[in-house]
């Protein structure tokens, strides 16, 4: 049976969260439907993470959204819903909180934001990434969603009246317990005080209903003893094919410097992202036939949206901010003709909204989330037409400005990805 759902607000912060269970043997199921709440699961499925896609959307739409699927799943019974959010506090933070406390009806809804693993702290109620008050790092300088703060509380009551109480280190049960009609947000600077949150959060009854990133959700095998079983983890070869939609300043470092250290380098024009029928057309059959060849000639190379020239960037924001849907099934019907021309890479998806548009592009709704091989960079495997398939995942905002070369040279070096298991 089901023990925990997690509502995740967009595709790669879903697999962000699941991965987080693997090392445990804990099977995790990412469904991308809302008919999907606790549906037709095989037994040994105590983990399921639905992707409501609600990141993009209006206050209003993730609220109900948000709502309905929690409604759904407090009427099936399972017991702890877990509401995901972006670890920069990015999307509807408020409307999504709100929406969980008022499904379950809770007085308290428990709000853990940090991600240590990532370099994501929170303290005295302000978030930090990297040592900087988000606000101040590259996520307020995001394209599409800039934070404008860095105290919680005041993101979350951008978009709700509930009243928010910060929880400091040192917090007691009793302070919380005193508490009515709050959002209650933790600071946590490691993973200690995850623990010790957790811990205390379960013992009062208050992991029922809770809200965070992915770094609260990996204390939550241990604390809710769930089942374990060895899950087995391929291994990568053939090289590196990376599918870029993002247009994070972290992820166009990485792809900077990959392509300085010889990866092959496409990057779509305008013309080719937005253009409706392109790729149906003489012209662009016969790009696509160029890329083929291309990636499956090369060693190491790169697929993405991001402009060359800086006198562009205006331009593209702006377009791309209109058709991001219709980018993402651009970039996603490019990587599946691909597939069906028998293309044999290892796949690297950035980005959420492309990993989204390549599942709709072949009709694929579920993933099983298998290891993360760095922090944030999540290896799983979907099912295409009955074969399975494993790729790569990472968010925009995640990893270290040479990751895309460590992970290119774990490939060629045809090193197995080392199962390491946390069972007790």
């Amino acid at each position: 049976m089901v023990k925990l759902l997690v509502i995740a607000d967009d595709f790669t912060g879903a697999l962000d969260t699941g991965v987080q269970f693997a090392p445990f043997g804990v099977v995790t199921r990412i469904a991308v439907k809302e008919k999907d709440v606790c549906g037709n699961l095989e037994e040994p499925v105590q983990v399921l993470i639905l992707d409501a896609e609600t990141r993009h959307l209006s206050p209003q739409e993730a609220y109900r959204k948000v709502y309905d699927i929690a409604m759904e799943a407090a009427r099936k019974g399972i017991p702890s819903i877990y509401k995901k959010t972006d670890s920069a506090l990015r999307g509807n933070i408020g409307s999504e909180l709100q929406a969980l406390k008022d499904a379950v009806k809770t007085e308290i809804l428990p709000f853990v934001p940090a991600f240590p693993q990532m370099g994501r702290i929170t303290k005295h109620g302000i978030h930090f990434v990297n040592g900087k008050p988000v606000r101040e790092s590259v996520f307020g300088k995001d394209p599409f969603e800039p934070v404008a703060c860095s105290f919680v509380p005041d993101i979350i009551h951008r978009q709700t009246e509930t009243e928010t109480v910060v929880m400091e280190q040192g917090w007691a049960v009793e302070q919380l317990l005193e508490e009515k009609d709050k959002i209650a947000v933790f600071d946590a600077a490691g993973m200690g005080d995850m623990r010790e949150i957790g811990k205390k959060l379960q013992e009062t009854g208050l992991l029922k209903a809770a809200a965070g990133c992915a770094g609260f959700a990996s204390i939550f095998p241990e604390i809710m003893k769930m089942k374990r079983r060895e899950i087995p983890v391929p291994s990568l070869k053939n090289g590196l094919l990376v599918i870029c939609g993002s247009m994070n300043p972290i992820t166009a470092c990485q792809l900077d410097q990959a392509e300085a250290r010889g990866f092959k380098r496409f990057r779509l024009t305008l013309e080719q992202k937005k253009k409706p029928g392109y790729w149906q057309s003489v012209e662009g059959i016969r790009q696509m036939e160029w890329l083929f060849e291309m990636c499956r000639d090369s060693q190491n190379c790169i697929i993405d949206t991001n402009c060359s020239r800086d006198e562009d960037k205006s331009e593209e924001i702006e377009g791309l901010e209109k058709l991001r849907s219709h980018v993402a099934d651009v970039l996603g019907n490019l990587l599946g003709e691909m597939i069906r021309r028998g293309l044999q890479k290892t796949i690297l998806i950035t980005g959420g909204d492309t990993f989204m548009g390549f599942m709709r592009q072949t009709e694929t709704f579920e993933v099983e989330p298998l290891y993360e091989i760095f922090p944030g960079v999540v290896l799983s495997r979907l099912w295409i037409g009955g074969s399975p398939y494993s790729i790569i995942s990472k968010s925009g905002g995640f990893g270290n400005e040479d990751l895309l070369i460590q992970l290119a040279d774990k490939i060629e070096c045809e090193e197995e990805i080392v199962w390491e298991s946390n069972f007790a």
